[in-house]
């Protein structure tokens, strides 16, 4: 059975790498009719982030990524937590000692290993306690002299993995350091504990990014130490900016979390984020979570880096929204318009189902729908439009005679307020668009509304609508 897991450490929120990998691994996954774990790598206690942890299901939830194993939901493999793992790892650690493939180190220098498994080898670090005799380093951890295992790398040849992507990648074991298995306090860098807890988990593929592979040649030694046999490695394609630069979260790559309070729908970002080094082999962008599920395929991940386009997302939000009920629709905008709004006699259903079409971000709606609640100032030059023939002149005679029409219509329609100003436009000679602007303009005060000069109408109401063009018939005087 596949089996892949998604191992976050609660040292950051889950920005769009995070979940990519989180994404890839659930796809292949549940493409394969297999499981997806969480496992929670909390053993860098320095860089533990408060609020995280919490983050990390969250996100998930939001994403829709439903675990089927976890901290919370043992399938038998668990605890699912590293913290909570420890003499697991130290019995493994010790098992390497004694075959000779690690070693204790007395140099209390494992503080300068970093945790950041995105650190490049140093070349030929070798430490000077690899050539303590067993009996030496037995002598020192009874006087009880702290002390840290290491990886004993070979000093010559190479080492060769495969990649699912990238094919076969080779590294000379010159240039890979002794990295640090187990600290002296206990705990096991993520480098080693990441091995031990993919193979008892039974782990079939490893997803991640490209920043790896250079720690990956490590891994591979350690599997064979142990003789046992390597996940497929899947290494994924940088996300870089759309200049060109690594996207990470250290500068400031947007999480989950923030592109949803942003206006984007997690649909919306699910399936675009798939798309970042993969592509289905067709014409299709626009797919739902369980679309995905169906139509991905391992080999379509690319080897090229990946661009973040913050207006295509945009463009797919705005396909995502208009996939939507109209009932699903509203209930998902309510908390997004102005309270001001919500006190006036409005109907507020109407106004939802007019925006739907035209929304691409949700946080666009507060800007677009305000001019309800209270009207903006603008100046009279709003009412010259070249495209539909506007200008004062005309703007001015359309309202002088066009309300008293409008004062007169019953009942107060969208349907019936067109129907009187095309009626108005062709006695009096104008083109409709020429009539409908000045409306339009005089109901919203903007150059850019969700809906037409009929349909604003409708929405403000008669006395409201009257209001407004007195108004604007006394700017253009």
């Amino acid at each position: 059975m596949i089996r892949t897991r998604y191992a976050p450490s609660p040292t950051g929120f889950m920005h769009v790498g995070n979940l990519r990998t989180a994404l890839y691994a659930y796809l292949i996954a549940k493409h394969g009719n297999g499981k997806f774990l969480l496992r929670i790598e909390d053993t860098d206690l320095k860089r533990y982030v408060e609020g995280a942890l919490e983050a990390i299901y969250h996100s998930l939830k939001l994403a829709g990524l439903t675990y089927d194993e976890g901290p919370d939901k043992d399938g038998g493999f668990g605890p699912y937590v590293q913290s909570e793992r420890l003499p697991i790892y130290k019995t493994y650690a010790e098992e390497l000692v004694a075959k000779g493939e690690a070693y204790y180190c007395f140099c209390q220098k494992e503080d300068r290993a970093s945790e950041d498994e995105n650190e490049l080898p140093v070349a030929g670090e070798r430490d000077i306690c690899r050539l303590l005799s067993p009996r030496e380093a037995e002598t020192l951890l009874a006087e009880g002299e702290p002390a840290a295992i290491r990886q004993r790398i070979p000093d010559t040849g190479t080492t060769t993995y495969h990649d699912h992507i990238l094919g076969d990648i080779t590294f000379d074991n010159a240039l890979l350091d002794d990295q640090v298995l187990l600290k002296s306090d206990g705990f096991p860098t993520y480098n080693f504990a990441n091995v031990i807890d993919d193979h008892l988990m039974q782990i079939t593929h490893v997803v991640r990014g490209q920043e790896y592979i250079s720690s990956t040649p490590k891994y591979s030694l350690l599997y064979q130490a142990f003789g046992w046999q390597s996940p497929v490695l899947v290494h994924c394609p940088l996300i870089v900016n759309e200049d060109g630069t690594k996207m990470s979260k250290r500068k400031g790559a947007p999480t989950l979390e923030q592109m949803v309070e942003m206006g984007f729908l997690p649909t919306a970002i699910v399936n675009y984020v798939s798309l970042l080094g993969w592509n289905p082999g067709t014409a299709q962008e626009v797919f739902t979570l369980e679309e995905l599920v169906q139509v991905f395929n391992i080999d379509r991940i690319n080897k090229s880096p990946a661009g973040f386009s913050m207006e295509k997302l945009t463009w797919m939000n705005g396909e995502h929204i208009r996939r939507l009920s109209p009932e699903a629709f509203h209930q998902l905008v309510l908390p997004w318009y102005p309270d001001s709004l919500k006190k006036l006699e409005f109907d507020i259903e109407k106004i939802s189902r007019l925006i739907q079409v035209r929304t691409e971000r949700l946080s666009d709606i507060p800007n677009m729908i305000g001019f309800l609640a209270e009207l903006p100032e603008y100046e009279p030059a709003m009412f010259v439009n070249d495209k539909s023939k506007s200008t004062l002149a005309s703007s001015r005679e359309i309202l002088a005679r066009a309300i008293p029409s409008l004062e007169a219509l019953e009942p107060w329609t969208n349907e019936t307020i067109f129907t009187c100003l095309r009626a108005f436009a062709m006695e009096k000679g104008y083109k409709v668009g020429t009539v409908m602007w000045p409306i339009r303009t005089a109901c919203s005060g903007l150059e850019a509304t969700p809906g037409g000069a009929t349909e604003l109408a409708d929405l403000l109401g008669k006395e409201e609508t009257l209001k407004r063009l007195r108004l604007g018939l006394t700017k253009l005087q």
